[in-house]
């Protein structure tokens, strides 16, 4: 078995991190931790204490806000 690691492009992730999600969007890493703390973030996906961003339903949001 080989110990390769497979780099997937942030635009084909379904999932982001903090980080992966700021450089995605340009938006800054508090600015996107201030929106997924929400109770009803429709974006954010709890993995334990790991907080993931949902590509598609970020894109979405974005899409549909004229300020954040």
């Amino acid at each position: 078995m080989s110990n390769t690691t497979v780099k997937v492009p942030i635009w084909e992730k379904s999932n982001l991190t903090i980080e992966e999600t700021a450089a995605y969007s340009g938006i800054g890493i508090n600015k996107i931790r201030e929106m997924s703390n929400t109770d009803n973030c429709p974006f954010v996906l709890w993995v334990g204490k790991k907080r993931l961003i949902k590509r598609k339903k970020f894109d979405e949001f974005i899409e549909h806000n004229f300020a954040i």
